[in-house]
């Protein structure tokens, strides 16, 4: 005769059984989408790299072929990381401290910061088409920029657009007030943590503005600022929106980064084993320099224990 103790366990393993084939559905779909989406252009693009692949005609295994060609006999490819890199030196530290001054600015004593908030953030939701088109507008030389400089102050302001000394700031102008709002939010949600009770004592014992700011409030929100620097960075080192619609890559060569040389390379000039190659020399360079903000991070961010 059975006991109760010897039906339990097939009822166990039956409901393991079919929660497992739940959960199993559950993923699927993030799987799938993960290996078509990822996985399989990423393979893709590797074994693209070590081959010269047209868009039409026959493919030819040539190793690191296309690798050496980037770095010794292409033209074009030093100055798109040239500009790739001074892009991001332009547009990280203008965006992390426009980003930390309105997020003090908007702290609590400000009435309506909520909706400060909001308007700042909105150019980061709105499409990069939208952004282009009205910093197109106002950098023009018929421009509203051009045209209030020129009836308040009679000015007459360079054409930004394609002027090989401005082109890139303007990029950069434009890149900072489209990224600045979500880097805001960041560090209002990491100033809003504060111990009120810290920063109180460091009042008592004198620290008021700048001295308060540099010694107090960054150390306590530098693992927010890493964040939002890793993050910032990365995402300057694959600009690409930004310079395509607004100049073109021009004048010249001046603002084609590189992430817009590995794409004319494989669709203008349909050499994608090429492309592909750019690639990874790009995902390269963006792991070595994460890698290395992580190594030293350990010297200005301070995480409490």
């Amino acid at each position: 005769m059975r006991t109760e103790s010897s039906i339990r366990p097939p009822r166990r393993n039956s409901l393991h059984r079919r929660e497992r084939r739940q959960a199993f559905g559950f993923i699927t779909p993030a799987v799938a989408g993960l290996s078509i989406f990822t996985v399989m252009p990423v393979g893709l693009a590797i074994v693209m790299s070590v081959f010269d692949w047209p868009i039409f005609g026959e493919r030819e295994f040539i190793g690191f072929g296309n690798y050496i060609e980037l770095l010794t006999d292409s033209p074009d490819f030093w100055p798109a990381l040239r500009n790739s890199v001074v892009f991001t030196v332009l547009y990280v530290p203008v965006n992390l401290v426009v980003a930390l001054g309105l997020a003090l600015l908007l702290g609590p004593r400000i009435r309506g910061r909520a909706i400060f908030r909001v308007i700042f953030f909105i150019p980061v939701v709105t499409p990069i088409v939208a952004n282009a088109l009205v910093w197109k507008l106002v950098l023009q030389p018929d421009g509203l920029l051009n045209g209030l400089s020129t009836s308040w102050f009679g000015l007459t302001l360079p054409n930004f657009l394609v002027d090989q000394n401005w082109a890139m700031i303007a990029v950069v102008a434009m890149s900072v007030w489209a990224g600045m709002g979500y880097n805001m939010l960041v560090l209002t949600a990491a100033l809003e943590q504060l111990p009120a009770s810290l920063l109180e004592a460091a009042q008592v014992d004198g620290a008021r503005g700048w001295r308060m700011l540099r010694s107090i409030v960054v150390p306590l929100i530098s693992p927010a600022i890493f964040f939002a620097a890793v993050m910032t960075i990365i995402s300057s080192l694959q600009v690409f929106a930004q310079p395509q619609l607004l100049t073109g890559g021009g004048p010249g060569t001046s603002t084609i980064p590189l992430v817009m040389f590995i794409y004319n390379t494989g669709f203008e000039f349909q050499d994608l084993g090429l492309a592909a190659a750019g690639a990874w020399l790009l995902f390269i360079l963006i792991i070595g320099v994460t890698a290395m903000q992580f190594r030293v991070q350990k010297r200005w961010v301070h995480y409490e224990h």
